[in-house]
């Protein structure tokens, strides 16, 4: 077993300012953009209303979430910028290799110290003073730098995983938007529709135009939805006893959730390749079944009908920006109720052109799953690691 350190002794709360008009949402950490399960950090969706001064992080400095800890939000900084007080900034002493540091609190017995000194219940805070005392593994600088060598090339390879995913994600919604949206699929004569003149007929539902041709229908028509329903408390357990079971959207991860929580007495279910979505707070969290599993009154689980479920995932993430925008205009939705849902209002495009649209996408689809699939490998070699290589059972030479 190697020597042990109490966090005191390697970090301190940075105590750094920043000017407001110095932050963007590009620098900008909130407890809202560091993403749940060690996921890192997402770009802001806004800037706090004050222009005052705010607490300041450097390149190196360790970020935690600190409302909800069970949420396990933990992001290595790689830039400047400033963060709300409701993340914790931790500045690394010289003695200690930074990302060693940040390896130390990425593991679960970090996540559980703090919540064994959080306040509150329905919104745990943890205790800034109880959380500096976790102990962490002191080695020497050069045996920390080896350590933290050998998980961050996993992670590089997530990272890449994930910067290629983003690139097919940004690549599917502009396929989408310029057929669906803008209406320029091409025509007969391979030319974008609109642009060249397709005929366009005003819908009363939508209050705009869309190709003639083309019809407006409900959710209900284009997809086979579930609403979940959640199993008896005492039929959950975290050992493996009976069917994967998702209460809501706590534990999605970039394309599909992990695994935590199991029910032996499932009740609604969700099948292997289901988009899951989320129906509470945050309305329209989406991922996708990578098996068969039991889900919760957060969830919903929907498949295309006719074999469109790579358009239904894409008219879903639409959906998403129209919930996300209604966020951020203060009209915040708490829920979305079956009926809602099963009515929302969609396009039902030509089939020649669905059909052409499939074709294009699937393989990107598919490819996305591939990655993914690969990353969660790779993450689960990494915390199968990291235990090992802290308290010194793997050693590296």
């Amino acid at each position: 077993m190697s020597k042990t350190i109490q966090l005191f002794k390697v970090v301190k709360y940075s105590k750094k300012r920043i000017d407001a008009d110095k932050v963007s949402l590009e620098n900008f950490i909130t407890i809202d953009n560091i993403l749940q399960n060690r996921a890192g950090i997402m770009t802001a969706i806004n800037l706090p209303p004050s222009n005052n001064a705010m607490p300041a992080y450097g390149v190196d400095h360790i970020l935690v979430g600190n409302i909800r800890p069970y949420l396990k939000k933990i992001w290595f900084s790689n830039r400047e910028g400033g963060c709300s007080s409701d993340v914790l900034n931790f500045e690394v002493n010289q003695e200690y290799f930074p990302k060693f540091v940040y390896y130390s609190l990425f593991r679960d017995d970090f996540f559980n110290h703090m919540m064994r000194g959080a306040k509150g219940t329905k919104m745990p805070r943890g205790d800034k003073n109880q959380i500096l005392d976790f102990i962490i593994p002191d080695f020497d600088f050069p045996t920390q730098q080896k350590i933290a060598a050998v998980l961050s090339a996993l992670d590089v390879k997530i990272e890449l995983n994930q910067r290629i995913n983003a690139e097919l994600e940004a690549m599917a919604k502009t396929l989408y938007d310029y057929w669906f949206v803008q209406f320029d699929f091409p025509n007969e004569d391979g030319k974008p529709y609109k642009s060249s003149g397709g005929k366009m007929v005003w819908n009363e539902h939508l209050k705009r135009e869309i190709p003639e041709g083309w019809e407006v229908g409900e959710l209900n028509e284009i997809a086979n939805i579930t609403m979940g329903q959640s199993p008896p408390g005492k039929s959950y357990n975290e050992n493996g006893e009976g069917m994967i079971f998702f209460q809501g959207c706590t534990d999605f991860g970039y394309r599909f959730p992990s695994v935590r929580q199991f029910t032996t007495q499932p009740k609604r279910l969700a099948k292997k390749g289901d988009i899951l979505l989320s129906v509470r707070a945050p309305v329209g969290t989406l991922n996708i079944a990578k098996e068969d599993c039991c889900i919760g009154r957060g969830l919903a689980a929907l498949n295309g009908k006719d074999n469109s479920t790579t358009y239904l995932f894409e008219v879903m993430k639409y959906f998403k920006q129209v919930f996300d925008r209604r966020n951020v205009n203060g009209t915040t939705f708490g829920s979305i109720t079956k009926d809602d849902l099963f009515s929302l209002k969609v396009i039902k495009p030509d089939e020649k052109i669905l059909e052409q649209y499939q074709e294009i996408i699937q393989p990107t689809f598919e490819k996305q799953n591939k990655l993914e699939l690969e990353s969660q490998t790779l993450t689960e070699l990494r915390d199968w690691l990291l235990p090992m290589l802290m308290n010194g059972q793997v050693r590296v030479a």
